[in-house]
């Protein structure tokens, strides 16, 4: 599987965008670092935006930035926090696996549904994570965006869609 695989699975427009500004940052690297990532070009989509750097020797992930929707949802910010105090034990376990396999493959993550159900959401959306390398090899962070939306599921093809957790892909990294 490639990026072109994995962009053409992604429905949001604006995850679309941010997918895209990954892909432009990376250049002729297998990975973007995380001072590749522009904020000022990816300005309306801040909001969404959220980044966890992998501190080895913890094994575990450490918050960068999170945009002011995923901070409403997270109930604070995750700046210099790590990842099993910013989510519930069993949620924390499950996000930090996911990232962790994100960096494992390299790949990329795909998630779409009841995309907080394990933070008592009731709304769905979708979510992608993509691999950060600083050197632009060895992973070492993940950059997401989430679009979440409360209420009702969404509608396809005249049907409701039914989620009842994330569904989540994984597309491998290749050059």
């Amino acid at each position: 599987m490639s990026y072109e695989l994995f962009f053409s699975a992604i429905g949001e427009p604006a995850l679309r965008e941010v997918a895209a500004h990954w892909q432009g940052a990376r250049g002729d690297r297998p990975m973007p670092g995380w001072p590749d990532i522009d904020a000022v070009a990816l300005g309306r989509k801040l909001p969404i935006i959220w980044a966890w750097r992998y501190d080895f020797a913890l094994d575990t992930f450490v918050g960068r930035l999170a945009g002011e929707e995923i901070v409403a949802v997270l109930g604070g910010n995750i700046r210099g926090k790590p990842i099993e105090t910013c989510f519930p034990p069993d949620a924390a376990a499950v996000v930090r696996d996911r990232y962790k396999t994100v960096l494992d493959g390299p790949q990329f993550m795909r998630g779409h549904g009841r995309v907080f159900v394990r933070l008592g959401g009731t709304g769905y959306g979708e979510r992608i994570v993509l691999p950060l390398a600083g050197d632009g090899v060895r992973p070492d962070g993940v950059l997401g965006a989430t679009v979440y939306r409360l209420g009702a599921p969404p509608v396809r093809d005249g049907a409701a869609i039914d989620h009842h957790n994330e569904i989540v892909t994984y597309y491998k990294l290749t050059d």
